[in-house]
């Protein structure tokens, strides 16, 4: 019986043998292929890795794309101290000057109203806007009262003189629609003529949008408390006095009537292709501030490259003597 337990043991430890060299192959053809599973493995994550941070690519790249927007548009958020309101003026300035140069390299032509009560703060907005820009390019238009001979025109016509040419801008400080208001109002046209005026006024609008004239219309809206305290303030400062005419105070004394009279001008005048802006100019700076930004958002501009300015040497005399100094008359120095 032992005998034949260590037959079996010894048969046992014979297959063991037997399979031990199958078992070296495996592992050899596994070690072989380890190489390549490992490279793919490695592809397989990098895949997986670059679909899971294609999200978060597009994430930080809204992102960006966000904080390039917020840099472009500076606009201050919460309100205006006056020194705050004074150095957003001087950034709105500053970009007002890129629009100019962007009119004159792309050849526009510019067209924008001013309209609306008497001392509404019309004239301070025109004012803010062209004291940065270069009067060539950008002119202010106020024209009086119409002469008889331009009493016989057509009653566009005296304006159309004064249409931009490429890369212009005007800025018309009371335009045509005097017809629809204090001509309407005090009775300086006839009731044929105001209703012409209104159906004329859109289609000649029309006209001028399809000659190529990009045209902006603002109405500057005033409470009449305001109103006065403004009226109040020229009657005394001697330097703005002259501001004051006998139209300023019919304006008071018939306030209803010029509301009506815009009211009307709107319904008829409000088109689609030419719409009115209004401005709350109840507080003259902020609206100045606020009717600019919008102005800047309307025309598509881009900043244009700067030509670099180098300062010539200064010409010698080359032998060139110079009068004597008496020899002109000079203003007298009071001032130290």
């Amino acid at each position: 019986m032992p005998k034949s337990k260590n037959a079996n043991d010894a048969k046992v430890k014979k297959s063991k043998k037997q399979e031990e060299p199958e078992v070296a192959v495996k592992a050899e053809s596994a070690q072989e292929a380890s190489p390549e599973k490992k490279k793919k493995k490695k592809n397989d994550k990098a895949a997986n890795a670059a679909e899971q941070t294609t999200p978060a690519a597009e994430q930080s790249a809204k992102k960006k794309n966000k904080k390039d927007k917020k840099k472009k548009d500076k606009t201050p958020s919460g309100p205006l101290d006056k020194k705050g309101a004074l150095k957003e003026l001087a950034r709105l300035q500053v970009e007002l000057v890129k629009l100019q140069e962007w009119v004159k390299h792309k050849g526009l032509k510019v067209v924008v109203l001013f309209e609306g009560r008497d001392a509404a703060g019309k004239g301070g907005a025109i004012k803010r806007i062209t004291e940065s820009l270069n009067p060539r390019v950008c002119r202010v238009v106020a024209l009086g009262t119409p002469t008889e001979r331009e009493k016989t025109q057509w009653y566009f016509q005296r304006y159309v003189a004064h249409l931009p040419a490429a890369g212009e801008m005007v800025l018309l400080d009371r335009s045509w629609y005097n017809r629809a208001g204090v001509e309407r109002v005090m009775g300086f046209c006839t009731e044929d003529e105001y209703h012409e005026f209104l159906r004329s006024a859109p289609e000649f609008e029309r006209m001028l949008i399809r000659s190529g004239i990009i045209l902006i219309k603002y109405w500057f809206s005033v409470g009449p408390e305001e109103q006065e305290r403004r009226f109040k303030a020229r009657m005394e400062n001697p330097t703005k006095r002259w501001k004051l005419s006998p139209m300023d105070m019919q304006s008071r004394a018939r306030w209803m009537d010029y509301s009506k009279a815009k009211d009307e001008m709107f319904s008829f005048t409000d088109t689609k292709q030419s719409p009115w802006y209004v401005v709350n100019s109840d507080n003259k700076s902020l609206a100045h501030l606020n009717m600019i930004r919008h102005l800047l958002s309307l025309i598509p501009y881009e900043e244009l490259d700067r030509p670099v300015i180098e300062l010539p040497a200064l010409q010698a005399a080359s032998g060139y003597e110079r009068p004597p100094r008496d020899y002109q008359t000079y203003i007298p120095e009071v001032y130290h």
